[in-house]
């Protein structure tokens, strides 16, 4: 067993909330400080060396350090049996034998024909104490189902009635949900119907629950219908009612619709993530839909009234003379309803000004004039900034 007065953090200089990466760079910096290669004749260097492989061993290593850490020591033989700890009577009950090292690791032994240990003392210590305390299986609700859903634009702001078929977990029509055929009960081979199987991990024996019984001592015929699971994958057909308003995102819960329950309990649920699709000329922001217009150049400077599209059909927008390009109107309610918070959004027009073709000399020659009346420079407020 390693010496309890060596304090492995103290040996390579860090503290004990050190990193794995701290420790592991202290050990390179002195290994390379106290070799015996580079110290030739040098008893200490050498003793010093031994020291610092025998901390990195322990402190490298996660389960090795676990025990360090919680014990003040570690040792591949665990603790010392009877007699050998300090204020141990002589031919008392001691630990001899037993490894630490696999009950952390969840490697302890076992004796044949027992069950296999596969975690520390907790899994250990909790099945000892539930011994002899095993209950009927109790109800469980079934497993929650998720499905993702793509609508198009108009049907997630007008809402829609969509059949989906989704496959589902229901109670075995064989078993009605028990998972056994309904035949005589075997004696569990495990265990030989005592329900309870021994461990040995070093010179403690366990007694716990059979695992593969679970304690009964027998062994259900499974139902051929569901495997013993109670329950067989169907598909069925359910009818889901998307509201008006619905968004990328939006979840829709259908209740009861999910995996049925084990041993009578009830039913998960359905739930339904809805994304939409882009329309190529409405852009929804929320509840509120914006669209981009085209305006000409005379509409924009004398102002007008022009016709734009809308969720609902055509709506009047006035166009204030003076208008400019990228200028934003608001048309209120214009946008798509929610059936969630039963308010209408906003329809937003972006106007963007379209410059007249210039192909005959008339056009040219009024915008030749145009130049001359406003000679103004469009682009003098950018070089004030500059």
């Amino acid at each position: 067993m390693a010496s309890k007065q060596q304090d492995y953090y103290e040996t390579l200089g860090v503290s004990k909330k050190a990193s794995a990466d701290d420790i592991r760079k202290a050990y390179r910096r002195l290994a390379r400080k106290h070799h015996p290669d580079l110290n030739p004749g040098d008893k200490a260097a050498g003793d010093k060396f031994k020291k610092l492989q025998e901390a990195y061993d322990v402190l490298s290593d996660e389960k090795k350090r676990q025990m360090y850490d919680q014990y003040g020591f570690y040792s591949d033989q665990g603790f010392p049996g009877a007699g050998q700890g300090k204020g141990t009577p002589r031919g008392g009950f001691g630990f001899g034998g037993f490894d630490f090292g696999d009950v952390f690791s969840g490697a302890a032994g076992s004796a044949a024909g027992t069950g296999t240990g596969d975690g520390g003392f907790r899994d250990l210590f909790s099945q000892i104490f539930q011994r002899g305390r095993q209950q009927a299986p109790k109800p469980e609700r079934g497993s929650d189902l998720e499905y993702a859903l793509n609508i198009d634009f108009w049907q997630s702001i007008k809402g829609t009635q969509v059949r989906l078929t989704i496959q589902r977990q229901e109670t075995c029509g064989t078993c009605g949900g028990t998972g056994s055929s309904g035949g005589g009960a075997a004696t569990c081979p495990q265990c030989n119907g005592t329900g309870n199987v021994t461990q040995m991990a070093g010179a403690m024996r366990f007694s716990l629950t059979c695992p593969r019984c679970e304690g009964s001592g027998k062994l259900r015929n499974a139902c051929p219908a569901c495997h013993g699971e109670g329950r067989t994958t169907q598909p069925e057909t359910v009818e889901v009612r998307i509201p008006a308003g619905a968004r990328t995102g939006s979840r829709l819960r259908v209740a009861g619709k999910g995996s049925a329950g084990l041993m009578g309990g009830p039913p998960g649920d359905l739930f339904i993530t809805v994304r939409v699709d882009e329309h190529p000329f409405f852009h929804r922001d929320g509840d509120d839909v914006i669209i981009k217009v085209p305006i000409s150049v005379s509409e924009a400077c004398l102002g007008a009234k022009i016709e734009v599209p809308t969720v609902d059909g055509k709506a009047l927008l006035k166009i204030p003379q003076g208008t400019r390009n990228g200028q934003r109107f608001r048309l209120r309610e214009k946008g798509i309803f929610s059936a969630r918070t039963n308010t209408r959004g906003d329809l937003i027009i972006e106007v963007n000004l379209q410059a007249p073709k210039a192909n005959d000399e008339r056009t040219r020659e009024l915008m030749r004039e145009l130049a001359t009346l406003h000679p103004e420079d469009p682009r003098a407020e950018i070089w004030s900034q500059v």
